[in-house]
């Protein structure tokens, strides 16, 4: 009896002996983790000369643009803001003008935080970072980055390769030429999510290189992402990568790269109004393209034409040239919640033979050539890896230039 209790007292007190083992080894972990979260917030977050609360529970820190996260960069330590780009396309204005006429009464497109303050000339608006945003990635190193092999692929020779992460598209796309840049005015929505690691987005993608490990690509149109933000708001964004998604770029001003120089447009904040079922319609504008003096990749926002600022040519190895491929459109990730297609949506959520006010659409899709011209796409194609789930259909007219309808609900009775 003597021997099985002095067994029972050993076996107790080894027990206790890993419980505290374990315990502390957690608190070291948790520990260390919030070290880590705390040292990238403080690099994230720059001392802000004002602080506006947005009503969507965004705090937008007013930055001196000289202080922004681009410049921790070291190739950036003595480069010299450029403030406007020598050039834009040709066309441009042109067209702005047409749009001024056609549109006196459409509501111009804001961002939520602007009902509650602005930020003055020689500040930059940064969407303040939390713990909690660095919480849910897998680390605080992968946040505000995609997860790799998340690229359209038209024409592959491995089909199987996007789906490999989970991510499905619905595109149209041009190739075979030498591009300077792209444009497009952008349907804007709110997809419904089923799951928080999912995202949906409309996006201009200007791409360069192969679509192994060297990718280089420029991003930037809306997205609903609660994973990436805490909620499922349509919000602005850009994103860049110069080795398709592995250890080079981000999202928005997440990590050094984009120098912005606007004081009005937010990355990564929300959009507002948005479009309706049946009822009235928002788009944004979206110009991307290469000055031809100092080779940077500029970006403009809006239908009044906000340069939000550049990518310096440096990022880059294929794009420090020219882009190879233009695409625009949708995506999605389906991570087959209960072993079933999600259901969160693209776009509207409705597919594109529904048409203007129910499917959601790209209008005056443009590319930049060689001589700095906007030109209409030539050899537009389209790729969509699941037409059931997520189609898109291409058209043409005088008003909207090339466009396309594009979209769907996900999950349904032909997409299981």
């Amino acid at each position: 009896m003597g021997c099985g209790c002095g067994v029972s007292v050993v076996l107790v007190f080894c027990l206790w002996g890993v419980l505290i083992s374990v315990s502390s080894s957690t608190r070291l972990g948790g520990s260390r983790q919030k070290f880590e979260v705390n040292k990238h917030l403080n690099r994230l977050n720059k001392p802000p000369v004002k602080t506006i609360q947005s009503p969507d529970g965004d705090i937008i820190d007013c930055v001196p643009v000289s202080k922004q996260p681009a410049f921790d960069h070291p190739f950036l330590k003595d480069h010299k803001i450029q403030m406007r780009p020598n050039f834009h396309p040709e066309g441009l204005f042109e067209e702005n003008k047409l749009d001024d006429n056609k549109e006196k009464s459409s509501t111009p497109i804001n961002q939520l935080w602007h009902a509650n303050g602005k930020c003055s000339e020689g500040t930059i608006p940064i969407r303040r970072t939390k713990e909690e945003d660095v919480l849910r990635a897998s680390s605080a190193k992968r946040y505000g980055r995609k997860k790799h092999k998340s690229f359209a692929k038209p024409r592959s020779a491995e089909p199987d390769l996007v789906n490999q992460s989970g991510h499905q598209h619905a595109i149209a796309y041009v190739e075979g030429d030498k591009f300077y840049g792209a444009k497009a005015t952008i349907n804007v929505w709110e997809p419904k999510i089923q799951q928080t690691n999912e995202f949906s987005l409309s996006q201009i993608w200007v791409l360069g290189g192969s679509f192994g490990q060297d990718l280089n690509s420029i991003e930037a149109g809306w997205q609903v992402s609660p994973d990436l933000y805490g909620d499922n708001n349509t919000r602005l964004f850009t994103y860049w990568t110069s080795d398709a998604y592995q250890a080079t770029g981000c999202y928005n001003l997440l990590c050094s790269g984009f120098i912005q120089v606007s004081s009005d447009i937010a990355m990564g904040a929300s959009i507002s109004p948005i479009s309706s079922y049946r009822d009235s319609q928002y788009d944004i504008s979206i110009l991307i393209w290469k000055d031809p003096k100092e080779g940077h990749w500029w970006m403009q926002f809006g239908n009044q034409g906000t340069v939000l600022g550049y990518w310096p040519s440096f990022l880059f190895s294929y794009l420090a040239d020219s882009a190879t491929m233009i695409e625009w459109g949708g995506e999605v990730v389906n991570s087959e919640p209960d072993g079933q297609h999600t259901s969160t949506q693209m776009g509207s959520g409705h597919f594109p033979e529904e048409g203007f006010g129910k499917a959601s659409y790209f209008r005056n899709i443009q590319v930049v050539d060689s001589s700095n011209n906007l030109k209409a796409p030539k050899g537009l194609g389209t790729y969509t890896e699941h037409p059931n789930c997520y189609d898109v259909q291409t058209g043409s007219n005088g008003d909207w230039g090339h466009f396309f309808y594009y979209g769907g609900p996900g999950k349904n009775a032909n997409c299981q």
